[in-house]
């Protein structure tokens, strides 16, 4: 007899839509190679084929070392379609760091872009499992390591007809690691059920303002954020459901980003304040059209300097707020009604919140007893979140995750305040917030002010140690591409906004540092961590 088809929440059904609505659409890597969505769907079909060639089962662990590419995107879906887990290691770690990583997540495949096959080469004999390694470019080659095969040559050789099953939509889909201040790098995972319902989420959350904002069928995306960090904050996923023009850059550099921006009318990317700082700062920014470009701003605040700049040049900007650990989206800075019409420091001061809770994310800000805080705009506490798309714990560290989930809210550890409408600012996070003399400094709030200084190109807030006070702020500033900055005018405008009782004249730093960069992770975001130990 026959029954219903219970429609588990799979990756694999994510690629119906596309084929119905858009097979002729393109997806595009660097000008190198273009196909449509009816020859991504078999390329998937080829790599499952492959993959299971090579002897992956369920449960196995394929891990990818690529820069942003179509063939990265085929590893998105086909990986966990077979019922295998897709680890995205952070080439930007270190090779000790990588090291851990491989051998933390149990890897048994590595698939390896030949620009890191000489760190491969560095760590392999410290790697514990026996794994097979596939070149991802063609002619790479590497006298230490053993080598299956080339990607491409393998997928050509597979058929395109892998029959994907159905199975548990609990079951483990990707891996990836997050680094923190202190210890090894933790492993957070999600499901096929957390990745499908995220997909919806964040595509419901794009499409409901009206006037801006908004990710369609007829936008063509490309992701600047690396897809190894947090699937390049999952939008690559409801972007292949909608069937849109995608552009896959590989490697970050300014000229090819403008480039391809320019020959294929990019209209939508998100990427981290610094890489747009970098794109903003190139002189190609004035010579390229950027009006129509929709850009989300997340892992780490957006200067009100900066989201200026970008409206000037005709830039829809916006920030995104989650992290790692949420897949990653929680909150969206978009404007409803009137806010679209209002003048541009008044939409700035909107764009640069942190944004309003999304479909399906239960969010509170809370006291260190666990109690709500009032939406008042002033009263600070921890953001706690649930959503059905949040990790369930940290590979193999239950004590973490438990840490993690207390109280059966997920801990964000920032520091937030929420208005009257209901929008979120995160004023530090908990590892960051500066306390002298018994009271929080906002270290974010000192980075917003000093944006907006003629001059200023970046700039980083931190607690150094203080006999007396036990912390105090201090600036490390960079100047902008051929300005000049001094510490006078640095800490002129913060006494002015003091003077204004705007910020408390405790917030005032002492200490202000011009310097050439500043240190960033591996992801882009300013390192504070470095900064400290330096400074302190």
């Amino acid at each position: 007899m026959s029954t219903p088809y219970p429609f588990p929440l799979l990756i694999h059904h994510l690629l119906h839509t596309p084929l119905a609505q858009a097979p002729d659409q393109e997806i595009v890597y660097a000008d190198k190679s273009s196909y449509d969505y009816r020859e991504l769907v078999r390329r998937i079909g080829r790599l499952g084929s492959a993959l299971t060639g090579l002897g992956v089962k369920p449960g196995d662990t394929v891990a990818v070392l690529d820069w942003d590419s179509h063939r990265y995107l085929e590893c998105f879906f086909a990986i966990p379609m077979i019922g295998a887990v897709l680890h995205t290691v952070n080439v930007r770690l270190s090779p000790e760091q990588i090291l851990y990583t491989i051998n933390h997540a149990e890897d048994d495949v590595l698939l390896v872009h030949g620009d890191f096959l000489p760190l491969v080469e560095a760590i392999a004999d410290r790697i514990e499992r026996d794994v097979k390694i596939v070149a991802l470019t063609e002619g790479a080659a590497s006298e230490k390591l053993s080598i299956e095969g080339e990607y491409e040559a393998l997928v050509a050789d597979a058929d395109p007809d892998f029959p994907f099953e159905d199975f548990d939509e609990e079951t483990r889909a990707t891996t990836f690691y997050t680094t923190g201040t202190t210890g090894d790098p933790k492993g957070v995972f999600f499901s096929h059920r957390q990745i499908v319902l995220h997909t919806l989420g964040i595509m419901l959350a794009l499409n409901w303002t009206a006037r801006h904002a908004r990710f369609h069928r007829d936008d063509v995306y490309m992701p600047i954020t690396p897809m190894f960090h947090v699937h390049a904050w999952g939008v690559p996923y409801g972007a292949t459901l909608m069937g849109v023009k995608q552009v896959y850059p590989g490697r970050y550099e300014p000229d090819v980003l403008f480039d391809l921006i320019e020959k294929h009318g990019v209209t939508f990317s998100h990427c981290v304040p610094t890489i747009l700082h970098m794109l903003l700062s190139h002189p190609r920014a004035e010579s390229v059209d950027l009006s129509g470009w929709k850009v989300i701003i997340g892992g780490a605040a957006l200067p009100q300097g900066l989201a200026r700049r970008a409206m000037e040049l005709g830039i829809d900007i916006f920030t995104g707020y989650g992290m790692s650990e949420t897949c990653p989206y929680l909150c969206s800075a978009t404007l409803d009604g009137e806010k679209i019409d209002a003048v541009i420091d008044e939409q700035v001061a909107v764009r640069c919140k942190t944004g309003r809770p999304g479909p399906m994310v239960d969010l509170k800000v809370v006291d260190p007893e666990g109690r709500e805080v009032p939406h008042d705009g002033t009263s600070a506490g921890e953001i706690v979140v649930r959503s059905p798309w949040l990790t369930q714990g940290y590979f193999k560290n239950p004590e973490a995750g438990a840490e993690l989930w207390r109280s059966g809210y997920l801990h964000t550890g920032d520091i937030a305040v929420v208005d009257e409408e209901g929008y979120l600012q995160i004023t530090d996070r908990l590892k960051d917030v500066i306390k002298s003399g018994g009271e929080w400094i906002s270290s974010l709030e000192l980075e917003n002010i000093v944006s907006q200084v003629e001059g200023v190109g970046e700039v980083a807030a931190i607690g150094i140690p203080d006999e007396k006070w036990s912390e105090r702020p201090m600036l490390i500033v960079v100047p902008a591409a051929g300005a000049e900055v001094t510490e006078e005018a640095v800490k002129a405008s913060i006494q002015a906004y003091a003077d204004r009782g705007v910020l408390s004249p405790w917030a005032v730093p002492e200490r202000v540092e011009i310097v050439d960069a500043i240190e960033k992770t591996s992801v882009g975001k300013i390192d504070k961590k470095l900064l400290r130990q330096r400074y302190g």
